[in-house]
Formats: C-alpha cells, structure tokens, sequence
C-alpha cells in the first residue's frame, strides 16, 4: 500500500497544528481544505485547497477520484453543514472518518451565561431597553442585529462586514485571535459593554474574552453547540494522531 491520503477540512488552529504535525511526520499526503470565507487565511505548512465543493455528494466525488483514505473534519464546531456533509461524503465515498472538535467551555464561579441556541435568540433575548453588546461572533451572522435596532453594537470580525449594517449605532474591530485578557478588558470598558453574544467555540484563542466579562461581572449569552454528527470524534490533535496511527500503522513504521 502507498503512502495513505488524508483530507483535511480545516480553517481552525487545530487543524492547522494536525497538518503541521503530519507534514513534519512526512508518512502520508495531505491536502488541506479551507472554505475561502476569509479574505487572508493563514500561511499553511501542507498544500491547501481553496473553496467550496459544491455539496456532500461533489465532496464525495472528489474523495473517491482523488483516492483518499481518511477525511478529517477540522472545521469550526459551529460549520454543522459542511459537517453535516463531511459524514455523508465519507460514508458514501466508503472511508474512515473523524472529527476534531476542541471541548467546549465550561461555566465557572463568577460566569454570568444565558445559555441560548442561536444568534438570533440571542439578539431577541437582549430585551427591548438599549444595550452595549459586544457581538463576538464574527461577520457571519451579524446581519441579525439589524431585527434590534435599538442596542449599541460592537462587531468584531476577522474580514470587514459587507455590506455594513443597517444600524444607527455601532463600531466595527477587524482583529484577528489570539487575545489577551488584558486588551479584551480595555476593550470591554471602552466601549462600555454590558453583554456579550458568543459561540461556545471552546479553545484557548478567543477564550479572554469570557475571562474579562467573568472579571467585569459582564452577562455572556453563550450561543450553544448543535448536537454533534455521527462520525467519529476526539477532542486533541494527540488523539487524531492515534486515530491515524492505528489505521495506518504500516505508513507510520515507514515514517520513522
């Protein structure tokens, strides 16, 4: 058997690190996939793919003519379509699969959350009164903020907000993770937030900004995860690794 092919469907700091570990390995091919929704992604350590596929059965096609072995999922906890069609790919191109998804967060002592199920929950859940909300979600859903006109927003994204929202109030930052607890608190009280909306994302990355309103006694709504899919999942790259490991042990012995 050759060296076994592994796709990756990636645009998080866990993939990026399982493709890193796998280049320098150097026991197997690996393609790394990104959605193309960021403007600028971040420079790759394997060859990277760019775009949609155009659905679970075109993604399915394309594992089968490219003779993959093994379709990771790496993408954000929150992507349920494309996870959604990764399973169904896998299964009918007939491969393993896994999913690496980081643990959610947990509450903790002095954590004020509002556990809701959606952005627009959230939103709706604000109340009628005017409010300052941090909304730390990205771009992807911030048209949403448009059905509460009468809050004062702060949106934070990684790419600009096209076209910009149609609100009387509100500040846009374009800034990218890791944050500090430090930069997340000045930000928090500069603009005088007393809510944030946020994805129970899990990780390190973005996880400040949970510590400051815990420090500033600020209310989160916590956008919770949807249930996960049926494939397979771990929780560390350690543990995608022996996933690996045992199902192509031969390329590993090779690789060493």
């Amino acid at each position: 058997m050759g060296r076994p092919r592994i796709l990756v469907l990636g645009g998080t700091g866990e993939a990026r690190l399982l493709a890193a570990t796998l280049a320098a390995r150097d026991d197997c091919d690996v393609l790394l996939s990104l959605a193309g929704r960021t403007e600028k992604p971040a420079a790759q350590p394997v060859p990277v793919r760019i775009g949609g596929f155009g659905g679970a059965a075109a993604l399915a096609d394309f594992l089968k003519a490219g003779g993959y072995q093994l379709l990771i999922d790496a993408t954000h906890p929150f992507a349920e379509r494309i996870s959604a069609n990764a399973a169904f790919a896998a299964e009918t191109a007939g491969i393993a699969a896994i999913a690496l998804r980081r643990p959610e967060w947990q509450r903790m002592g002095g954590d004020r959350w509002r556990e809701v199920q959606s952005i627009p929950a959230a939103i709706e859940a604000l109340g009628p009164s005017p409010r300052h909300v941090f909304l730390a979600t990205g771009r992807q859903g911030a048209h949403h903020t448009e059905a509460a006109p009468q809050h004062h927003y702060l949106i934070r994204s990684v790419d600009p907000v096209e076209p910009p929202l149609a609100l009387d109030h509100v500040d846009y930052v374009i800034d990218r993770g890791p944050f500090t607890l430090e930069g997340e608190c000045d930000l928090l009280k500069r603009h005088h937030i007393d809510v944030i909306i946020a994805k129970n994302s899990g990780g390190a990355a973005t996880y400040a900004k949970i510590e400051a309103a815990r420090l500033l006694g600020i209310e989160v709504m916590m956008v919770a995860r949807a249930p996960a899919c049926t494939v397979t999942a771990v929780d560390t790259v350690e543990a995608a690794l022996a996933v690996i490991d045992h199902l192509f042990p031969s390329a590993r012995k090779r690789g060493v």
